[in-house]
Formats: C-alpha cells, sequence, structure tokens
C-alpha cells in the first residue's frame, strides 16, 4: 500500500509512522520545510492527568504506550516518564485534588496525594510554600522541538519514506491523488490530511463550512537552564478549571470560593512548565478563542506565571530568551478526541485533538490504521 500524508506535524507524522511500521510505503508532504505549528511549540507534554475518562483516558494512555516503545527506538524523542506535580496551597485545591484520588480510574493516571515534604523529595526544585501537591505518575515528556526531526531519520532509514518539503497540496484529482504546487501529482492508496491548525483552502473546500473544529491561540515562553534539575512537570490549581478529569463538586466549589487571579481569568490561563533537555524551562499557557486572533503577543500572562513558577521555586526565574504565539485546531465539541472525516474518494481529513495532540496522536494514528485496514 501507499499511503499520501499531507502535513509533517505530529498527527501527520505519527500517520506516516505507523504506515511504515506496518510495512507500507509512506510519501508525507509538508508546504513548510519542515513543520513549524503547534507540533513544535508546545510543551511536549504526554499528559495523561487531566484527560477526561472513557474514550479520551483510553486513547491517552494507549499513547503513552506507544510513545515510550518510539521512544526506546528513537532516542532524539527525549522520551521521559517523569510525571507531573500540582502544588496546592489552600483547601479547596486540597479538596479537588482529594476527588481526583478517589476516582476509579485514579490508579490508571497514577495519581497520589502528597504532602509538601514528600513532593519535595520527589522534586527537590520545588522549595517554595504550598500544602500538598497531586502526583500523577503516569505523565511523561518527549522534546517537540526535535521530536519530529528524530521520527524523519528513523523513517527515513527505513528506505519506504519519501519526505517533500515546501510543497503545498492544493487540489484532490482523483481517488487518493492530490497535485501540489509545484505541479506534481501523488497518487496512493490513501490521502490523509493532517494540516493542524490550517483550516482553509482545500480543508474548507473539501470539508465544507461548516467543519465542526475551531482555531484556538496561545501564548508561552522558554528560560535559560535552571541549574538544577526539575525532575517533573509542574502544573498549577488552574490547571483543575481546565481540565475535565477534576470536575465535579469539589471543582464547583473551588470555582464558587476561591476566585482565579484576575490575569489568569481575562487571559484563560493555567501554569504549566516542564524542563527541556538544555535545562530551560518551558511555561505557559493561555487560551484565546475569538477570531480574528492578536498579531502581538502581551506581556501580563508571562508576569502572571513569573510570580507563579517563582512562587513554586522559591527563587528568581532565570532569564526568559524566548516568547512566542501558537495556534491549534480543536473540536468544537472538545469531548470529542479528534475529529476524523472522509472528504474524498480515498481521501481521509484528520485533525482538531486540541491540546491533545501531543498526548494523544500515535493512538490517534494508530485507529486511522486500523479502520481504514492498513
Amino acid at each position: 500500500m501507499r499511503v499520501i500524508v499531507v502535513g509533517a506535524g505530529v498527527v501527520g507524522t505519527m500517520h506516516a509512522w505507523h504506515a511504515v511500521s506496518r510495512g507500507h510505503e509512506v510519501v508525507q508532504i509538508e508546504r513548510e520545510s519542515e513543520a513549524r505549528g503547534a507540533s513544535l511549540r508546545n510543551f511536549g507534554q504526554i499528559w495523561i492527568s487531566g484527560r477526561a475518562g472513557g474514550e479520551e483516558l483510553e486513547t491517552a494512555l494507549r499513547a503513552r504506550e506507544l510513545w515510550e516503545g518510539m521512544g526506546e527506538q528513537v532516542p532524539g524523542l527525549g522520551f521521559r516518564p517523569c510525571g507531573s506535580l500540582t502544588p496546592l496551597r489552600t483547601a479547596r485545591e486540597v479538596a479537588v485534588a482529594e476527588a481526583a484520588v478517589a476516582r476509579p480510574d485514579a490508579a490508571a493516571r497514577g495519581y497520589k496525594l502528597l504532602t509538601a515534604d514528600e513532593a519535595r523529595a520527589v522534586n527537590p526544585a520545588l522549595r517554595g510554600a504550598f500544602t500538598a501537591a497531586l502526583w500523577c505518575e503516569r505523565d511523561a515528556a518527549v522534546e517537540p522541538r526535535t521530536a519530529q526531526l528524530a521520527l524523519k531519520q528513523k523513517l527515513l532509514a527505513s528506505g519506504r519514506y519519501t519526505y517533500l518539503g515546501g510543497r503545498e497540496v492544493r487540489e484532490v484529482v482523483g481517488a487518493a491523488s492530490v497535485r501540489d504546487d509545484h505541479g506534481d501529482v501523488h497518487t496512493g492508496d490513501a490521502v490523509i490530511l493532517a494540516t493542524g491548525a490550517w483550516l482553509g483552502g482545500l480543508v474548507r473546500e473539501l470539508a465544507g463550512p461548516e467543519l465542526p473544529v475551531r482555531r484556538v491561540r496561545l501564548q508561552m515562553m522558554q528560560t535559560d537552564p535552571l541549574g538544577e534539575p526539575l525532575t517533573t512537570s509542574v502544573a498549577d490549581a488552574d490547571s483543575f478549571r481546565y481540565y475535565p478529569a477534576y470536575r465535579g463538586e469539589a471543582l464547583d466549589a473551588l470555582n464558587a470560593g476561591q476566585a482565579q487571579d484576575p490575569v489568569a481569568a481575562e487571559h484563560r490561563m493555567q501554569l504549566l512548565m516542564v524542563q527541556r533537555r538544555d535545562g530551560g524551562l518551558t511555561i505557559g499557557d493561555t487560551h484565546e478563542y475569538e477570531h480574528p486572533f492578536a498579531f502581538d503577543t502581551v506581556e501580563e500572562p508571562y508576569e502572571h506565571l513569573t510570580r507563579v513558577v517563582e512562587a513554586f521555586l522559591g527563587r528568581p526565574l532565570p532569564r526568559v530568551r524566548h516568547r512566542w504565539a501558537g495556534v491549534y485546531a480543536q473540536c468544537t465539541d472538545t469531548a470529542r478526541v479528534v475529529h476524523r472525516q472522509q472528504v474524498r474518494d480515498g481521501v481521509w481529513l484528520v485533525t482538531g485533538p486540541g491540546g491533545r495532540g501531543m498526548t494523544c496522536s500515535p493512538a490517534i494514528a494508530e485507529t486511522t490504521a486500523d479502520q481504514l485496514g492498513w
């Protein structure tokens, strides 16, 4: 079988990975020389802790297994089973964590409520003031800025993979056939459109104007090396407000009785923080849903994140060396893990995992491969 994958982000690359792993030939086409969208601009978190139960959690757990297996084959992914800690300061925050630990699926997520001293034994860099912490052992991380390149090199070594960068697919010209802006036609047995947040142009033409997917913009930053290991990912209790795993009476009480910081509320913020291989910290984020998006970044969210991180670390944040914005595609029904649609004969659109893209993409692509009989 010959599979044409349009888009070299993490969702497209995982479809290429599964096709090659099953013995098929793949041509992957990317409009940039290399992927430059959300797949490179995220935290690199394999984030189990906040996922909704049912299909979403099952997808995330399966994806984590796949990430770990790929990490053994491709060291350049930087896969590490680091887990995550969410430091807690108030009784209402602790109550949400206690409710999470009491969930029937808590063991599958690796939830455990730790004292402050126990949390510092897991992550000694957390020297600031907090009373307890929610530990999620199943969370993990990869290096987002290098993972795509590492996977591509492994795919190229198979001898069944061709990468065509700097080409934009303009039209579907027949069953499982597309034409790029160089005038070349690429024909296979299946075409996967994994175009991420690129929802106009060809995608709109094929899927129609009522595509149930929206674009979301966020802001993030990265620091100089911390100078010591941050042994886990770190979140703050605002993540409880954002992630579906924490919904329930305890979260309702938190929302009703503990106001979010005004800047965090205005920009729909939570803290997520991961240490990169060079020792720097990737820190975010905000969420913007209304179009048209701003073209610039604003400083107040960065100032808020700096205050939160410094309070947890008990020390000044290293110099911020990068600030950026990014856009990802999210299903308008946020309970859906992904939007998968056959848009023409032999052509499937796969998009909309939202903030789950990095976490769930290996399992999303595996499901596509199973459904298409690869």
